[in-house]
């Protein structure tokens, strides 16, 4: 393991909804090498696809605009 700490860590095992979506050809690229660092840090191959479901939702945690409105039941 890699003395380098990520700020996502190992991965959980989760149930997925398929999602698809675009992204410029440099947050690709960008995505592709923190996969690269995220499996030489944890040991365990990972792609970009895997990755940002977690990423994302890493974000949202830690928005705090997002957390101070209600889940709506609309």
């Amino acid at each position: 393991m890699s003395a380098n700490k990520l700020r996502l860590g190992p991965l959980p095992r989760t149930e997925t909804v398929k999602l698809t979506f675009a992204c410029s050809a440099s947050l690709k690229a960008d995505l592709d090498r923190y996969a690269t660092l995220h499996a030489q840090t944890y040991g365990e191959a990972v792609d970009a696809a895997t990755l940002i479901p977690h990423m994302l939702e890493a974000f949202i945690a830690r928005d705090r605009g997002f957390r101070k409105h209600p889940v709506s039941s609309t």
